[in-house]
């Protein structure tokens, strides 16, 4: 019995083990490194690296200082909290317009709807960069048909609202599939009730629908902006090169600046911003369990 319970936890530890040398020693030799730890693991990197910060006695925070202070990484930041933010905003309004027509309406164009959203899951990102570029570009689809009727469209293409519609197009499948789940999981017997009373559809929406599906609402906010966050495709093909977001940033200051160190620093940084958004998402789950009467 007691040899049955070793090798069911030898085997239980194998993923944790490969977790925790694969993935956990790299990110704590990297974290490390951004804080001007640049020997034992960190010596080859730090070798070839620019521009590099080391740490007599301890360590140290002068290269997060150093980024707080350069121009070009706040523009970076900002354009970046400005992207997460509109997208995941755009992604929700649009998300609950569609949830709510497919959950309320019927007929065959709700089945089309139900199927065209789904669309963007099975196009590749890649594919889906470039032909946003083609489309909302200055010399695209729609300037084309802007020029037909003698009006100037400036495009969308290459420009940080260019990446919000890339977003919005990657990220809106998943959206609608949660909520309109969440949807269907309203009992018409609560929306006919209230409507019984004298509610409005608008009161109904407000008091009834948000609230009874405010938790998937709050992981399409938390998982959208965790992945626009670290986003690296989108940016990097349908974004400006100034300012660039994150994800791209730290690519370049890793490939074409040489400096590991500055890339490891906005990873870091990008981590820290990502989990206080997944913060939000422990923080709907343990009050809807609560709610539930899972937790005391």
């Amino acid at each position: 019995m007691r040899r049955s319970r070793l090798i069911a936890l030898l085997v239980a530890l194998l993923p944790v083990l490969v977790v925790v040398i694969f993935v956990g020693f790299p990110a704590l030799m990297a974290l490390t490194f951004s804080l001007g730890y640049t020997a034992g693991p960190n010596a080859p990197v730090a070798q070839l690296a620019q521009n590099l910060v080391t740490a007599e006695h301890g360590l140290t925070l002068a290269v997060y200082q150093t980024l707080l202070h350069d121009r070009a990484f706040l523009q970076d930041f900002w354009a970046t909290i400005w992207v997460t933010l509109a997208s995941v905003a755009l992604i929700l309004v649009t998300g609950w317009g569609l949830a709510l027509y497919i959950r309320f309406s019927s007929g065959w164009f709700t089945h089309v709807v139900s199927s065209i959203y789904l669309v963007p899951l099975f196009i590749p990102v890649v594919i889906a960069s470039y032909a946003i570029v083609t489309f909302w570009n200055a010399n695209g689809y729609v300037s084309a048909l802007a020029a037909k009727i003698g009006m100037h469209f400036p495009g969308f293409g290459y420009t940080l609202f260019g990446v919000v519609i890339g977003q919005i197009w990657v990220n809106l499948p998943f959206a609608v599939l949660l909520l309109a789940s969440g949807l269907q999981s309203v009992p018409d017997a609560l929306i006919e009730a209230a409507r019984d009373v004298g509610a409005t559809t608008p009161r109904i929406l407000v008091r009834v629908i948000v609230p009874l599906n405010m938790l998937p609402t709050i992981i399409v906010a938390t998982f959208t902006g965790i992945g626009v966050l670290g986003s690296f495709t989108i940016p990097f093909l349908v974004g400006p090169t100034a300012p660039a977001l994150l994800g791209v940033a730290m690519t370049n200051y890793y490939q074409s600046y040489n400096q590991p160190q500055q890339a490891v620093a906005m990873a870091v940084i990008v981590f820290v911003l990502a989990a206080g958004i997944g913060a939000l998402y422990v923080w709907a789950n343990v009050v809807s369990d609560r709610k539930a009467g899972k937790l005391q």
